[in-house]
Order: structure tokens, then C-alpha cells, then sequence
């Protein structure tokens, strides 16, 4: 039996990098004492969302992933504890910016960093004018004998993100995440689409799903929270509200849900010779 304790991390989070780094080292902590081995704190929890606005000054919060001091602040915290940290950050290459994910294992070494392949752009989420497409293409990392795949919020939304990492070998789907309200239409709210949409991947992937979200009113958006941790057949076996900060914890066993996997046949029965449209760019 392949067991593994996965947890999801939900906060309010300010201007204040230290602040936020202390808050969230908190909530890992707790979910270490409780036995969790893969902590996902939400999406840029390095500050508040400044993707609400366009503005130039911002560029300097970016920085290398080996001079992150998130980064370097989880791979301590990961080491100490013996966790792992996927930890989102604002990473500066060069002349080049991407919304990334360093992988800290827990030896508290950076694996690989991914950068969020699909961006977005929209009133309140105007992250084409501080992010590149990411570079990597997807990614999967061995962790405790066990392949996880990590996808960059808007990232979610697409199946065909949760099914490429499913082919390249993934067992469990991380999803660090800041959303909210929408500026435009105070009416709409989104919350149960997210939901929805990620639990879609764990039930035609046959795979569970752990997703992170920020909570509070940050300028523009007031982040809804609804972190959540779905099992392979999307049922929710952990979840939270709009309001609610701390720690999702649940365990797995990955032996029986790759039995399952196999015993639906999704992967036996794809006709990938009739899914060429998929890759054409019109």
C-alpha cells in the first residue's frame, strides 16, 4: 500500500512579503504535525495580488527562483520539517517574467521550477502584462514514489492541462490558485465553476485533485477562498468556504486508485488518432 498526506493551505494575505511568509510557514507547520508530506500554499502568496492593475513599478517585486526569499524561505521550512513545498513566486529571468513554481522536495531542494503556460487577461486579472507564456511545458516530479502534476491556476481550467500531465505519468493534481470576484460583474460568481471544472479532471482522469485559493478583499478582488481537495472519484473529502483559514488535510492510497484508474478504462480507450484538432491553433 502507497499511501500519501496531501494538504491545501487557505489564508488572507497583505503587502507585507515577511508577513505572509511567517503566516504561511504557520499553516505548514500545522499540516506537518498532522502528518501532511505535500503542502500547496496558494498561488504568489509572496503578496497581494497585484495582477488587479497594470503597473511598471511593480516588475520589481520579481526575483531569480535562487534569490526568491519565498523560495529560499520554503526550502529551509521543507527542510526542517522533511515536507515538500511547491511554492508559487514572481520569478525574474533575465529580462524575461512568468508566473512560476519552484518544486522544493523535502530536503529542502529546488527540483525544477514550472512556469504557468496559460495566462490570463481580463479586467482584474491582467497577467499578460506582467507574465511570459511559460517556457517549460508541463511538468510532472517524483515525490515519495509517487508522480505529482502542479498546474498555475488559470492553468485549471483547461483538460487538456490535468489530461497532458495524466499522460506524462501524474497520480495526484496540485493547483495553487488566486481568484476571485469579477471587477466587471459584481453578480458573477465563479466559485462553483472553478469547483466544477477541477473536479471534472479528477473524475475523467480518475485521479485526486488538490487546489489552494486566497481569501479576502485585496483592492478589486475579493478572493472567495473554496480551497478543496477532491478523491479520484471528485467527491470532496476536504473543503472549505469563502472565509475559513487553515489547513486541508486528506490521505490516499495510491495503489487502489491506480486499480481504479485502470478499471475505468479512460486511458484504454483513448482514440488519440482522432484528436488531432486538438493541437491545431484555429
Amino acid at each position: 500500500m502507497t499511501c500519501i498526506t496531501v494538504a491545501a493551505l487557505q489564508l488572507a494575505l497583505t503587502s507585507d512579503i515577511q508577513q505572509n511568509i511567517e503566516r504561511v510557514s504557520q499553516l505548514i507547520e500545522d499540516a506537518a504535525k498532522k502528518g501532511a508530506q505535500i503542502i500547496l500554499p496558494p498561488e504568489l502568496f509572496e503578496g497581494p495580488y497585484f495582477c488587479a492593475t497594470e503597473d511598471e513599478t511593480l516588475f520589481a517585486l520579481a526575483k531569480p527562483v535562487d534569490e526568491h526569499p519565498a523560495v529560499r524561505a520554503m526550502q529551509k521550512l521543507a527542510k526542517a520539517l522533511k515536507v515538500t513545498i511547491p511554492t508559487s513566486f514572481f520569478e525574474k529571468d533575465g529580462p524575461h517574467y512568468y508566473n512560476s513554481l519552484a518544486f522544493i522536495s523535502s530536503e529542502g531542494e529546488i527540483k525544477g521550477v514550472y512556469r504557468k503556460s496559460h495566462i490570463p487577461d481580463g479586467p482584474g486579472y491582467e497577467e499578460k502584462f506582467y507574465f511570459r507564456p511559460g517556457n517549460t511545458g508541463f511538468k510532472i516530479w517524483d515525490c515519495y514514489g509517487i508522480k505529482i502534476g502542479i498546474g498555475i491556476c488559470w492553468d485549471q481550467w483547461y483538460p487538456e492541462t490535468a489530461r497532458a500531465m495524466m499522460l506524462m505519468g501524474a497520480e495526484l493534481l496540485f493547483f495553487p490558485t488566486a481568484i476571485g470576484s469579477e471587477p466587471h460583474d459584481p453578480d458573477l460568481d465563479t466559485s462553483r465553476l472553478w469547483r466544477r471544472a477541477m473536479i471534472g479532471h479528477a473524475v475523467s482522469n480518475v485521479v485526486p485533485v488538490i487546489a489552494s485559493n486566497r481569501i479576502g478583499q485585496e483592492g478589486l478582488i475579493n478572493f472567495y477562498g473554496h480551497s478543496f481537495i477532491a478523491d479520484q472519484r471528485g467527491d470532496l473529502v476536504a473543503q472549505f468556504g469563502k472565509e475559513e483559514s487553515g489547513v486541508l488535510i486528506a490521505t490516499f492510497d495510491i495503489d487502489q486508485i491506480r486499480q481504479h484508474r485502470a478499471a475505468f478504462g479512460f486511458f484504454r480507450d483513448r482514440r488519440p488518432e482522432f484528436y488531432h484538432r486538438l493541437s491545431e491553433d484555429r
